[in-house]
């Protein structure tokens, strides 16, 4: 089933939402329309008309261009013009995000004798609302044309029972001010914020099934300023989309997540380069085995392995340090190789660099520490009792040092494990009718420069392809909550 919602402005956008089985066509990306094209500029104001039918659509549609007006016989480029997301943070610091203007010829085109031509060509998956479509020779633009592409929505499946993830594929996130920054709210409890900085204006992730048997309502809304901005048609600019989509939990057995030992990291992109002393495994949870290996040192002497960490905090006037300690001693073997063993100490997660001097020279390395999860204590309370939630691993840059509760889709706080060394412990009260309950813990970003948009200290559910900086991993539990025995006793 595909929901349309059309609007007034001129510059009109038309939400799609598709559920279920009814998938829009394949499209390509933007990137793959074409080699990138010069950034053209008018020479002595426009030449000739450019017509785009229709002047909007979803990712996937024919797109038909026709020109009038053009020097006859010539050859044209057709080129989509875009931008590319990244974002800004170094050094332990969140900056922001930036967009850069890109183009991609989609075809080169030849004017008849009349000065027209026509091209068609697929709607790319790509930052959603307004691109330029371009006729250019080299760096000369002749004539352009606006087109909006449409944002979708696809939610897979439409019922299930309790902790049914739930999934998500949105296409068509723009990157403008309030066009970038978009949030789910599951029976009108806020849940988290979606992304697509990175990912050219797409996002997909899954949020478990919660609440009664019977119909849950989820919506996407835009939100500037850190929460869903709930009456966005009274806004200057108000055609932006919202979409409403129902999900039914139905009776049965409840799919509950993996035990958190098998949600722990497989891999991790962007491990840092490995410098003269190697890792192995470059990365581990704590409390795990690892051997870093060197070369070109002395044969027989002993060496130290210094390890370094910061310590302290971002809420008082001391700050924060880096130190280093020695972690483990070997010595070089005839052939001036040498290998390190130890266990991965109870520390932050995230890069560490480790150091072997040798006189006047130095020797470096890099282990990262994973963040990971302990099982419950229990997964049956009572309503009431208490639930820990114990982290290790965690970061201390502000794109890592936080991890955000949700409980049953509702968007509790937020946990920092810089001060503890990486240590989270989080005690919540069971509550919630009698049933399974879940509860996800999401990366998100601390603080930052950026104003517009403002989506701190909330979860990043993208976080799996969008995360600022980092790789992080999300951790999902389940608790079965039984009635408390003194109320069940008044009864």
């Amino acid at each position: 089933m595909i929901f349309h919602r059309r609007f007034s402005s001129a510059a009109v956008c038309v939400a799609v939402l598709t559920i279920a089985g009814s998938a829009a066509a394949a499209a390509p990306l933007a990137s793959a329309l074409g080699p990138e094209a010069v950034t053209a500029q008018p020479a002595g104001g426009f030449v000739g008309t450019l017509s785009v039918v229709p002047a909007h659509a979803p990712e996937g549609t024919p797109i038909a261009v026709t020109a009038s007006g053009l020097p006859p016989d010539e050859s044209f480029d057709l080129v989509w013009r875009t931008v590319t997301g990244s974002w800004k943070a170094a050094d332990g610091e969140y900056h922001g995000r930036n967009y850069q203007p890109v183009g991609y010829r989609v075809a080169t085109v030849r004017s008849d004798a009349g000065g027209k031509l026509a091209a068609r060509f697929i709607a790319p998956e790509d930052f959603g609302f307004g691109h330029d479509i371009v006729l250019q020779q080299g760096a000369r633009e002749f004539t352009q044309a606006g087109f909006s592409l449409d944002m979708t929505v696809k939610m897979s499946p439409q019922s299930g029972p309790p902790g049914t993830p739930v999934t998500l594929d949105i296409k068509g996130i723009g990157w403008r001010q309030l066009e970038n920054s978009w949030m789910l709210v599951y029976d009108n409890n806020f849940t988290g914020w979606i992304s697509a900085v990175s990912t050219h204006g797409s996002a997909h992730f899954a949020i478990p099934a919660t609440g009664y048997a019977g119909t849950h309502v989820l919506q996407l809304i835009h939100g500037e300023f850190t929460f869903p901005y709930l009456n966005p048609q009274q806004n200057p600019d108000p055609d932006r989309p919202r979409f409403k989509m129902k999900f039914a939990v139905t009776a049965g057995d409840p799919v509950l997540p993996p035990a958190p030992d098998r949600q722990a990291q497989t891999s991790i992109a962007r491990l840092p380069a490995p410098g003269e002393l190697v890792a192995s495994p470059a990365f581990s949870g704590i409390d795990r085995p690892v051997t870093v290996r060197g070369k070109g040192f002395t044969p027989g002497k002993t060496y130290q392995l210094g390890w370094s960490t910061v310590t302290g905090n971002r809420m008082l006037g001391a700050g924060w340090e880096e130190r280093t300690r020695t972690i483990a001693a070997a010595k070089a073997d005839s052939a001036g190789s040498v290998a390190f063993a130890f266990t991965v100490p109870d520390d932050l997660g995230g890069a560490h660099r480790l150091t072997v001097e040798d006189g006047d020279t130095k020797q470096t390395g890099t282990f990262w520490i994973a963040a990971t999860a302990y099982p419950l204590k229990s997964e049956t309370v009572r309503q009431g009792e208490t639930v820990t939630l114990h982290l290790k691993g965690v970061g201390w840059t502000e794109t890592a040092n936080i991890y955000h509760v949700v409980y049953d889709d509702n968007y509790l706080g937020y946990a920092c494990g810089f001060n503890s060394q990486g240590d989270v412990t989080v005690n919540l009260p069971a509550t919630g009718a009698p049933g399974w309950h879940f509860i996800d813990l999401y990366p998100g970003i601390y603080k930052g420069k950026e104003v517009r948009p403002n989506n701190f200290r909330i979860p990043q559910l993208t976080y799996a392809a969008d995360h600022p900086a980092e790789d992080l991993p999300a951790f999902h539990f389940a608790v079965h909550v039984i009635e408390d025995s003194a109320t069940s006793a008044q009864n």
